[in-house]
């Protein structure tokens, strides 16, 4: 029906066709969303089965001139998602947790990433590019998933303050293993690998990194005095820039983004742009992950006649999906270990790594597309099953760790705090009634306005920008507000 449909607006011209298949892939995607969320599974998973049942091999409503057409999404999704890494590495924070968290996310990224290196090239005999780029991404984690169940369980402790900043900084590493293995790669693809074709593209993303670091300080001298309206189209400009930049020289966006949403929140501390652009860029990363699902190879997954060197596809879907999550506990475990970590968080912070979408995906689609050919496809293929795979066992691995590390539960570090403090005075009555309704009030307030952080955040921006134009909060409206609020209680 849609086919005889697309072939009735391809006679006017391909705009409709392209508007149409766009509006499906949204709805479609928000449509799974209702349906995972039933089952507890992130919007990733849902996004990605839509495109999988829209694609070629089931249901076929999206014309397959859209989904190459629309190749140049991926490069967009990247770039908001690398831009987002770089709010996690502030200086001031890896100061603060000192060089052990480093230690232990350098462990186990490597380590997967090596122990899948040797899993395809020295064992499946694969070859060199795609063994090396599959071995990169190897090393990405996912965070949404431990980050919902930390949040779900309310866990805290030295387990999940480690497992926080190991997240915040797996997404650095794997960007850069991934943009050095893909240089590396496409230079061995021509046949005859020297160090010019190795150290040119290398030298190409050090001056993107470079132009990222300018784009830094040139986007803080932008946003002072912004609009939200200026600041989400200043930002969004300077990110497609890049992406121009990067596309120009044949290289991945990735570094320079993350470069220049590294230096903005050093020099600026404004994490409010990165959540207003967490909530400007949702319906970009949805149309990313639902074209991912439609270049999801079903045929070749499930065809045992064809595949890398004779291996099927599906048995190398396989000994990756296995050998990814030992390399992650094995590499967590000796970082652990190596910087005397307690037994606690030692013995099960890998189990927590185990899920693996959002980056890996983007990046797989960016490296299907630089290696082209049966290599592209099935590298993208093999990390999109394992990611819907990852994200089924991801969350329940996750609160097996937490649980057993004492994060939350009878054994918990909060539960044993409240055993040990029987000194406490019984509140009088007065107190009472004082604490019962400042519950009420706060429970009022949360119905009256519960507000995700980026809405919160983009509703801020915008009440801001309809103040008087001040420089700081106190010489605003909404500070003389809350001064007035204050002075009352």
């Amino acid at each position: 029906m849609l086919n005889k449909l697309y072939e009735t607006l391809g006679g006017a011209g391909s705009v409709p066709v392209i508007i149409i298949s766009i509006a499906l892939m949204l709805i479609v995607g928000f449509l799974f969303t209702r349906i995972t969320k039933l089952l507890r599974l992130p919007n990733v998973t849902a996004y990605i089965l839509a495109g999988i049942v829209i694609g070629p091999f089931c249901l076929d409503l999206i014309p397959s001139a859209v989904i190459e057409g629309t190749d140049f999404i991926s490069d967009i999704a990247l770039a908001f998602i690398a831009f987002g890494v770089g709010e996690f590495f502030k200086f001031s924070t890896l100061k603060k947790n000192g060089g052990k968290v480093v230690v232990i996310t350098l462990f186990e990224a490597l380590t997967a990433s090596v122990v899948v290196f040797i899993l395809t090239f020295f064992i499946l005999r694969l070859g060199f590019a795609f063994s090396l780029v599959l071995a990169a991404l190897a090393s990405a984690t996912a965070p949404a998933s431990t980050m919902m169940t930390i949040r779900q369980t309310k866990a805290k402790g030295d387990f999940v303050n480690t497992l926080l900043s190991v997240v915040a900084l797996d997404d650095v590493v794997s960007l850069i293993a991934f943009s050095v293995a893909i240089s590396v790669a496409l230079a061995s693809m021509d046949g005859n690998l020297s160090a010019g074709d190795i150290l040119l593209p290398i030298a190409y993303n050090i001056v993107l990194v470079g132009v990222g670091i300018v784009f830094g300080f040139l986007l803080k001298l932008l946003m002072r005095k912004r609009s939200t309206d200026n600041r989400l189209i200043v930002s969004v400009a300077l990110i497609f820039a890049i992406c121009g930049i990067g596309a120009a020289l044949n290289v991945s966006p990735l570094l320079g983004c993350m470069a220049m949403g590294t230096v903005y929140v050093n020099v600026s501390n404004d994490e409010k742009l990165f959540k207003q652009l967490n909530y400007f860029s949702p319906p970009i990363l949805l149309l990313f992950f639902v074209r991912s699902g439609l270049s999801f190879r079903l045929d070749v997954l499930f065809d045992f006649g064809t595949g890398l060197g004779g291996i099927p596809l599906l048995v190398i879907g396989i000994a990756y999906f296995v050998v990814r999550i030992a390399g992650k506990y094995l590499g967590a475990f000796v970082g652990c270990l190596t910087v005397k970590k307690q037994p606690k968080v030692r013995n099960y912070l890998g189990m927590a790594l185990v899920p693996q979408a959002g980056v890996s995906i983007g990046l797989a689609a960016l490296g299907a597309r630089l290696l082209g050919g049966d290599a592209g496809s099935m590298l993208q293929t093999v990390i999109l099953s394992s990611s819907i795979l990852y994200e089924l066992i991801g969350p329940a691995c996750a609160k097996l760790s937490l649980y057993l590390s004492g994060s939350y539960g009878p054994k918990s570090e909060q539960a044993e705090v409240g055993a040990d403090d029987v000194s406490l005075p019984e509140p009088n009555e007065v107190e009472t009634l004082e604490a019962r309704l400042l519950q009420i009030q706060s429970e009022i307030e949360k119905k009256a306005y519960a507000r995700s952080e980026e809405e919160e955040a983009f509703m801020d921006a915008v009440a801001a920008a309809d103040a008087y134009p001040y420089e700081t909060d106190e010489d605003t409206i909404s500070g003389y507000m809350k001064r007035k609020f204050k002075n009352r209680r």
